[in-house]
């Protein structure tokens, strides 16, 4: 079969859908992740998207909305844990050693089928249905408007925490929130590219972004359409070589992308800048 036919079938055309919808949500997050250093707490977050998949999966055979419930519960553990930015990473560390002990056990339990929570942890882009999409939609449109609600404050807070603090801003309440937009993208994430995988979407695009653009604007357009041509890329090269799994592909561009941008990313900036003194003069 050729790539038209693919795309005539309702499996790769929810996938794809799919794909760009997490795409957009962890493009636009991406670089606020960045700045605020937070790539570890992306990757102990989706990581306990499992353990919250393996309960949802034993107590109600629903393994995303317990991975979805997971991830909000351990965003609330991080932000209780880690009052100090110094403390984040040694609290991610222990909520995410205990936790993957707790999934491991439970999933012991469970007598069915595994494969809806290792899905979690692998993903599935060619086995998404209409009710993952729609629950995807959800998902996306939500962590997309409180991101928009938050957006000023929360890029304040995240590029001067201490003089955005002076100035009355609630430092501590949008990092809590934001912790907690995080936990919806990347249970998100972890249904496509899965729990292992989801660091591709979520750093890669934006850190590839950061190499090019210097506005905050022109880092978030750049980090959507990162995101996006490595997901849905990805897609589209799997579907041609059916071998190799989709989030594989994915991760491999979005690394590709990275080091061309790590290699364009001083000329870029250096035109920039004698684009700006020129205006100047």
């Amino acid at each position: 079969m050729g790539l038209g036919d693919y795309l005539s079938l309702p499996f790769a055309q929810h996938a794809l859908l799919a794909g760009g919808l997490v795409a957009v949500t962890c493009g636009l997050i991406g670089p606020f992740v960045i700045t605020r250093n937070m790539a570890f707490a992306v990757h102990g977050t989706a990581e306990l998207a499992f353990t919250g998949a393996a309960a949802g999966l034993l107590v109600s055979d629903n393994p995303v909305a317990g991975a979805l419930i997971g991830s909000v519960v351990v965003a609330a553990l991080i932000a209780a844990l880690s009052s100090r930015q110094r403390d984040r990473d040694s609290s991610i560390g222990v909520v995410l050693a205990a936790g993957l002990g707790l999934g491991v056990l439970l999933l012991g339990y469970y007598h069915g089928f595994a494969t809806q929570a290792t899905n979690i942890l692998f993903g599935n882009l060619f086995g998404v249905s209409t009710g993952q999409i729609l629950l995807l939609v959800v998902i996306a449109v939500a962590a997309m408007v409180c991101l928009a609600v938050v957006y000023r404050p929360l890029l304040f807070a995240s590029v001067d925490p201490e003089v955005a603090a002076a100035r009355g801003v609630p430092v501590r309440v949008l990092g809590l929130v934001f912790l907690l937009i995080l936990a919806l993208t990347v249970t998100e994430a972890a249904q496509v590219v899965g729990t292992l995988l989801v660091l591709s979407l979520a750093i890669t695009p934006a850190a590839s972004a950061q190499r090019l653009a210097t506005s905050p604007l022109g880092v978030a357009i750049l980090s959507v359409v990162f995101a996006v041509l490595s997901a849905d890329g990805g897609l589209l090269a799997s579907l041609q070589a059916s071998k190799v799994k989709p989030s594989v592909l994915v991760a491999a561009i979005s690394f590709a992308i990275y080091l061309l941008a790590r290699l364009a990313g001083p000329m870029a900036k250096q035109r920039a800048r004698r684009s700006r003194a020129g205006a100047d003069g």
